[in-house]
């Protein structure tokens, strides 16, 4: 199709010729998108019923780090042997995990079968967007983002409120029983996709560096979370771990740049369009993550809301995230995608302003309010990336560079739960000077309401620098 016709919906959408792969697509991110937020909402009552306020972190956590080592790994094996087999095995390993969570008898057995749904979740979310960038141009991204960005918006509604109504009215467990049908679905559909077959190199995968990869990040989370708690900042088991997780990261980055065939290539770093694009996803996952763990837990604990409530308060953010990625192709098509991540990195910041000034005696609307405009800052600083990562890239190598930025995003995720959740829990610790921290529900909304209030205080300063990265984006992509 000649990139000079202006696309439409109905030579993009879903009764075009390629309309049943976008479909196909669609339903199969809806696994990841629902997930994003469906859990978030029934967190109190899955610790009421399982144990363990100070583990919890760890739902959200081990998922986002098991999505960041995987990424890599399947981006460059869908480089080699096509995306519709890595999609399947994504989606395939994703139902696993989530009907082992659906029957999890413990915390800790939640914890490792989320490591499972994660370990599938890699595989979707940059498949996904790999798919679209092989079918679309350009300009037709434009629109057929919006038909993704969809998906988003629907899982901010359907996710919170299904959340809530099974934490509330049912059981906990059908958050990840319901993912069974809706995966059946996606793979049904995929039968619709028929790719072109690449020739494959015969060059083994880095597995070296994929082992380092792995073991420097549980490293690094596990410092995080359990430092202060399970042992001392201050202590040998701290310096340890930490040591471990950065001489490991270290011993990667080594790997990657003797490696015949890397996971992560090096040049994806220094790239001119992947960098920027790459820190923004950063940015946008510690500080979107992080506050998706702690903004339901606020509505509920603080301001005294149900869990049905408190997922209308999430929703805001969800839901600003796919307006603004619908409405960004008309920002950077016209105006550049320097403008789309300038406009979105200010408006991170005004919602951070606002939603620090949200106190114990504030209204729903007040936290709402402040995650919407979060939700769009979101998207326009990430998805005009997104897009362009796809674009400044062949075939060949446009795999690894969605796969870098959904990477990255993952990373900035399993960062934020870490960060925010060593803030939080060092804080209600302290408020009980080294004693047994009550259960969840059980802790005072003036315990946890100065604590997460300084949560909210490290996303907004996390978030300042998107605006130098918004700098450094260009304005126009070329190869």
């Amino acid at each position: 199709m000649s990139t000079s016709i202006r696309p439409t919906r109905s030579s993009v959408g879903l009764r075009s010729e390629r309309g049943p792969i976008l479909l196909a697509v669609m339903v199969s991110l809806s696994l990841v998108a629902i997930d994003m937020t469906i859990l978030a909402t029934a967190v109190p009552s899955v610790v009421k019923d399982l144990g363990g306020f100070e583990q919890f972190p760890w739902l959200f956590s081990i998922y986002v780090l098991a999505t960041a080592v995987t990424t890599p790994l399947y981006a460059k094996v869908a480089d080699r042997l096509g995306r519709k087999p890595v999609m399947v095995a994504g989606i395939l390993a994703f139902l696993v995990g989530s009907l082992l969570c659906g029957l999890a008898w413990s915390l800790t057995a939640l914890i490792v079968f989320r490591a499972i749904q994660g370990i599938g979740a890699g595989a979707i979310q940059p498949m996904a967007m790999t798919i679209v960038s092989d079918i679309y141009t350009l300009e037709e991204r434009a629109v057929a983002t919006s038909y993704v960005a969809s998906v988003w918006a629907t899982a901010a509604i359907v996710g919170p409120t299904l959340g809530g109504l099974f934490a509330d009215y049912l059981d906990w467990r059908l958050i990840f029983l319901i993912n069974l049908p809706v995966g059946a679905v996606a793979l049904w559909l995929l039968r619709h996709f028929r790719e072109d077959r690449r020739p494959a190199d015969d060059q083994a995968i880095d597995w070296t560096g994929a082992g380092l990869l792995t073991v420097g990040g549980i490293a690094l989370l596990l410092g995080l979370l359990e430092g202060g708690h399970a042992w001392a900042w201050a202590s040998w088991p701290s310096f340890l771990i930490f040591a471990v997780g950065i001489a490991a990261l270290v011993a990667f980055g080594f790997v990657e740049r003797r490696a015949a065939d890397p996971v992560l290539p090096p040049w994806v770093l220094s790239h001119r369009v992947l960098a920027p694009a790459n820190a923004a996803s950063l940015i946008v996952g510690v500080v979107m993550l992080g506050l998706t763990t702690y903004v339901p837990l606020y509505a509920q604990s603080v301001l005294g809301h149900s869990a049905l409530v408190a997922g209308f308060a999430l929703a805001g953010m969800s839901i600003g995230w796919p307006i603004a990625a619908a409405t960004a192709g008309r920002i950077y098509l016209s105006k550049g995608f320097r403008t789309a991540v300038a406009l979105g990195s200010l408006l991170v910041i005004a919602g951070g302003l606002v939603l620090i000034t949200v106190g114990e005696n504030s209204s729903i609307w007040h936290l709402a309010i402040p995650c919407f405009v979060l939700g769009l800052g979101f998207g326009w600083s990430v998805n005009p990336g997104v897009v362009a990562a796809g674009s400044a890239v062949d075939w060949e190598v446009r795999g690894v560079a969605t796969g870098s930025n959904m990477f990255a995003r993952s990373v900035g995720s399993a960062l934020g739960v870490a960060l925010f959740g060593a803030v939080a829990n060092g804080l209600v610790r302290r408020e009980y000077a080294g004693g047994e921290v009550p259960p969840l529900e059980a802790l005072p909304a003036d315990v946890l309401a100065p604590a997460l209030h300084v949560v909210f205080v490290v996303g907004l300063i996390v978030s300042v620098p998107l605006v130098v990265v918004a700098w450094r984006t260009p304005v126009r992509i070329t190869r």
